[in-house]
């Protein structure tokens, strides 16, 4: 399901491997029963793709490599069910080893050592649940294997170290670059951990641009399968620098269904064409209430003026999040709904899952430009903030 090298695997010819008692079984033979894996984005299958790594025959046990670009494959567990059943189907095999792996598709400079794959969310207006998605994006993702990071780029309104936890945690500094604070297995890096929290952020542009280069660039994120960036709402001076300063996979848009607001939702993904940034999908937040006595979904905020956006520009909606008590008791407490079970729980998982395969399959069609090393921009090479340092 997702895009490989062009390379493909490097596999074992010894003909010494290739004998059994029970006849010929080879290389070419398991690569054969493979190619009968179909990948259900790409069309392709398992072998053409490159997926298959590291194929050795011997004594009847046959062992290989099913190489993934992310650990997050929603169907990595299909893969690997149906690539031993292929195999162990055929006449002289004994045992059939199979290992999952994952390594990046491509060698695309996101100008942060480490990370693979820069996700923003980003809604037209505040109030439609952005920051609620975002976090809960991060965490299913991570429960789905991934290493995960977020950058709360809503510098107006950072509400994220509260939604994790973390609230009153300050950020800190060590040997000049920003340490991310570790909040329930992501890395969050936010304005509100370096500020006291009754302080307003009142910017300029250039301000604005040097937080979200300091902020990014001058954090170590380490080895991340995927960097969540909440951007602030709206069109300004935040969202314009992260896409000039980073080579973003992609965005999702979120937006509830009720006309007034996807009004807005067409000024964001007029703004993402504009920087040629790739369209993931729409999340429509706030789709339905569920009556708590009678099970009825209720429209709140209207009906399927989502699919619209979706059919006129081309992007699929990859999540439809209902009005529910326990979201707002989990970012309030600080446990992010995608950790409990129930609906939305599950929502959020399907949200995650649909954003792992948009990404792998937008990156093939339209890969995100290098980074490179940006330039300074307003505000030179000057730091931006002055953060303590790490004890």
């Amino acid at each position: 399901m997702f895009f490989v090298s062009k390379v493909r695997a490097a596999v074992d010819f010894s003909p010494r491997l290739g004998q059994n008692q029970k006849g010929m079984l080879d290389t070419a033979t398991v690569l054969k029963a493979l190619s009968t894996i179909v990948d259900p984005d790409f069309k392709k299958d398992i072998v053409e793709l490159g997926f298959v790594r590291d194929l050795k025959i011997e004594d009847g046990v046959v062992s290989f490599t099913i190489r993934l670009t992310t650990p997050a494959c929603p169907i990595k567990d299909h893969f690997k069910r149906q690539a031993e059943e292929a195999v162990g189907a055929l006449p002289g095999v004994k045992e059939v080893r199979v290992t999952m792996d994952a390594a990046p598709a491509m060698e695309v400079s996101t100008g942060l050592p480490g990370v693979a794959h820069i996700v923003a969310v980003i809604a037209g207006k505040g109030g439609v649940g952005k920051s609620t998605t975002a976090v809960n994006l991060a965490v299913a993702l991570m429960q789905m294997g991934a290493k995960v990071g977020l950058f709360d780029a809503d510098a107006f309104g950072p509400n994220t170290p509260r939604m994790l936890g973390v609230r009153g945690v300050p950020l800190r500094t060590q040997g000049g670059r920003i340490v991310p604070i570790e909040a329930q297995g992501i890395k969050l890096v936010s304005i509100g951990s370096a500020i006291p929290e009754d302080q307003p952020v009142v910017w300029r542009g250039s301000l604005q641009h040097g937080f979200v280069r300091d902020f990014t660039q001058k954090t170590d994120w380490g080895e991340l399968d995927y960097l969540i960036v909440d951007m602030p709402p709206g069109t300004g001076d935040i969202p314009l620098s992260v896409m000039q300063l980073l080579p973003l996979s992609g965005a999702l848009v979120v937006g509830t269904p009720q006309e007034v607001a996807l009004e807005d939702v067409r000024r964001g993904v007029t703004m993402l064409s504009k920087m040629n940034v790739n369209l993931l999908g729409f999340v429509e937040n706030m789709s339905y209430l569920v009556c708590p006595k009678c099970g009825e979904e209720i429209d709140v905020f209207g009906k399927g003026g989502m699919d619209a956006f979706a059919e006129t520009f081309g992007a699929p909606v990859l999540a439809r999040i209902p009005m529910d008590v326990n979201i707002r008791k989990g970012s309030d407490a600080g446990l992010p709904a995608a950790f409990q079970e129930g609906p939305v729980a599950e929502a959020y998982k399907e949200l995650a899952a649909a954003v792992v395969q948009r990404v792998a399959v937008v990156e093939k069609e339209n890969p995100p430009r290098a980074a490179g090393v940006p330039q300074a921009g307003p505000g030179g090479n000057q730091p931006f903030l002055n953060v303590p340092k790490k004890n």
